[in-house]
């Protein structure tokens, strides 16, 4: 695998839990899809779940090259957590196409958490023989 990203993240899980408490459902809404929310309330320490998901989504951002901004959307990222399976990173929308811009076929997720913080580093890269999603919206 050709690596062409990398992005690491490490969030306190005090900050999300004082987000969940002010927020609820507006806050899980705006960062989390469905299947990840299901996931994390499935899950004894909810909060630190919820914390490492965030991280992971920031470290897939970072290993993209970018940041979240205006345009994108947090749940254009969602990670994917599958009994006996590492966690992966289903991408869409804005961050799809700049995943496809950037050649990138393949993201590498890892994420960890304690009670006081949370997470997550991504690897993104090519594999070769991978087919890569070519983006003709960039060609305009």
């Amino acid at each position: 695998m050709e690596i062409l990203g990398l992005g690491t993240q490490v969030l306190e899980c005090a900050r999300v839990r004082q987000l969940l408490d002010e927020h609820a459902d507006a806050f899980l809404r705006q960062v989390y899809t469905d299947r990840e929310v299901r996931f994390c309330h499935s899950r004894r320490q909810t909060t630190e779940q919820f914390a490492a998901l965030w991280a992971a989504k920031e470290a897939v951002f970072r290993a993209l090259g970018t940041t979240w901004k205006r345009g994108m959307s947090w749940t254009d990222v969602e990670v994917v957590c599958e009994p006996g399976q590492a966690p992966r990173a289903v991408v869409s929308g804005a961050i799809g196409e700049l995943q496809a811009a950037r050649g990138v076929n393949q993201v590498l997720l890892t994420m960890a958490f304690c009670r006081s913080f949370a997470t997550a580093t991504a690897i993104a890269g090519r594999v070769d023989g991978a087919p890569v999603q070519e983006d003709t919206a960039l060609d305009d």
